[in-house]
């Protein structure tokens, strides 16, 4: 899902976890919040981003 989004949407995202986040949200159907969480910080990390505050 993570790979899908960054192949049709690249613009929408960045190496921020809670923009991404936001943009998983409008760009799909996910309702579990767990399962969108972790959709945003597999494409943070793809994008080069950290995905926890230390």
């Amino acid at each position: 899902m993570g790979n899908l989004l960054l192949e049709r949407y690249p613009q929408a995202f960045n190496t921020d976890f809670e923009t991404n986040k936001e943009n998983v949200t409008q760009l799909t159907n996910v309702e579990s919040k767990s399962v969108r969480n972790r959709i945003a910080g597999y494409v943070t990390r793809k994008k080069g981003g950290a995905t926890a505050e230390a």
